[in-house]
């Protein structure tokens, strides 16, 4: 399962830190969306790519930032 950890506070929603889980990943007309569940469990956000790129930091890839070519 794909975890991100976000790296910004959020929307003043969720604080830096918090764990998320990709529950969902959708693409419409060239917009790719993703749902993210908190790992407290108590609410559910849809970002962007571009959002996803820019707040979070994934904890799964060897390569944790989004379009960064540093290995």
């Amino acid at each position: 399962m794909k975890m991100y950890k976000l790296i910004t506070n959020y929307k003043g929603i969720h604080k830096k830190g918090t764990i998320f889980f990709v529950i969902s990943e959708s693409e419409f007309i060239g917009v790719k969306e993703f749902v993210l569940q908190s790992e407290e469990v108590w609410g559910k956000i849809i970002v962007t790519e571009e959002e996803l790129g820019y707040n979070f930091v994934s904890l799964n890839e060897k390569n944790r930032f989004i379009g960064s070519d540093i290995d």
